[in-house]
């Protein structure tokens, strides 16, 4: 789950993570006194106006201006709120700016990088650091990945001080002061991590002031959806108009579901087959739509929610369904798929492929059930078919 800035900034206050002096706005009738309101507790006259939405390159993109007065500040905040912000990530068609962030102007002398992530082949959470802040860390890592420095963190014994000092030296900060603020600041930054279960945790930039005070200018945070049990308070911050609404819809049945660019539709169960389902489609010529893992233990009622999601996209020309039965049985299988298609109707080619438990009662329901559907023999044969078909 994403949150905005604003929500990331609010949340890393409470861990003793500076941040500059700000206030969302959700309503373009609250810009005033947002306004007024950093102007005086920042005790500045120069303010930052700031789209918020689940998506980087806001600035590029002009979602992101500095006003040097009361109504300058107006101006640009009327004419950010309700623009189609495009940025790199949101892709062309955009994403509607609903909310801002006014915060105070702040006199920058450097910028730099800090991010988290779980370092999946390592099995530690690992923090990295750049002295090239304010640009994407991919493209760093692309062209200078000599810039980027990493510590990992050993589980047993926790982010230790020496590490923080020694990041922050080498970004640069090598003055006591600025040393000592920075490892301070990467300390806490890690405690939220740790503590709120984020899968990642990007400051860019982390900014030293001309007065020398260390400051997160930025704050994106990606929770883990496993760990938010844990943590009920968080649902509250989550924003359904950045959600893809076909993402939403999936987790309600606990589907594991991402929209693709493709128009091959995917219904799967397990992750591993799911991934090997969208190779061997690309490898005959295809696209695959989504990425779509109804799960080991799928009911019929989640394979008609997942056969209902997958055709909501008008992009969709075919649908594959690749059923490996263990746990999953063929014929729940065949069940939801035949209660699915009788409810939402069939208007493109769907090739089905069923092996493991139950598939002969699971071959006979589909062969009984009238549909106009196509059945495959094996996984190749099965994405060789509906790449043809979806032509």
């Amino acid at each position: 789950m994403k949150i905005h800035e604003y929500q990331g900034k609010e949340l890393l206050k409470r861990y003793g993570v500076a941040v500059p002096v700000g206030r969302a706005v959700l309503d373009l009738g609250e810009v005033d006194d947002a306004v007024k309101w950093v102007q005086k507790e920042a005790g500045v006259q120069v303010v930052v106006v700031k789209a918020q939405i689940h998506a980087g390159g806001r600035g590029k993109g002009g979602g992101v201006k500095v006003a040097k007065d009361f109504v300058d500040a107006q101006n640009k905040a009327r004419a950010i709120f309700g623009m189609n912000l495009v940025t790199h990530q949101t892709g062309p068609e955009g994403k509607k700016v609903q909310r801002l962030l006014i915060e105070q102007g702040i006199d920058i002398a450097r910028e730099l990088y800090v991010g988290m992530v779980v370092d999946r082949q390592s099995g530690r959470v690992t923090l990295m650091g750049s002295t090239e802040g304010g640009m994407e860390i991919e493209e760093v890592a692309a062209t200078h990945p000599e810039k980027i420095l990493k510590e990992a963190v050993d589980p047993a014994v926790g982010f230790r001080p020496w590490q923080a000092r020694a990041l922050a030296y080498g970004l640069g900060l090598k003055n006591k002061e600025e040393n000592a603020s920075a490892a301070a600041f990467l300390v806490s930054l890690y405690k939220a991590f740790v503590d709120l279960d984020c899968s990642l945790l990007e400051v860019n930039p982390l900014v030293v002031t001309k007065q020398g005070k260390v400051l997160a200018l930025d704050a994106k945070i990606t929770f883990d959806d496993n760990a938010l049990y844990r943590h009920p308070e968080l649902n509250s911050l989550r924003d359904v108009a950045e959600e893809d609404p076909s993402e939403q819809a999936a987790k309600e049945y606990d589907l594991s579901f991402i929209t693709l660019e493709g128009n091959i539709g995917c219904m799967v169960n397990g992750a591993g087959l799911a991934m090997a389902t969208m190779d061997i489609i690309k490898f005959y010529g295809g696209q695959p739509a989504n990425f779509l893992d109804v799960g080991g233990g799928a009911t019929a009622e989640k394979v008609t929610a997942a056969f209902k999601i997958i055709t909501r996209d008008p992009s969709v020309k075919g649908i594959f369904i690749n059923i490996f039965g263990g746990i999953m049985k063929c014929d729940t299988i065949a069940n939801g798929v035949v209660t699915a298609v009788k409810e939402v109707g069939l208007k493109v080619p769907l090739v089905v492929r069923l092996e493991g438990t139950n598939v002969d009662l699971g071959k006979k329901i589909l062969r009984d059930s009238g549909l106009n559907l196509v059945a495959a023999n094996d996984m190749a044969d099965g994405a060789k078919k509906i790449v043809e078909l979806a032509k």
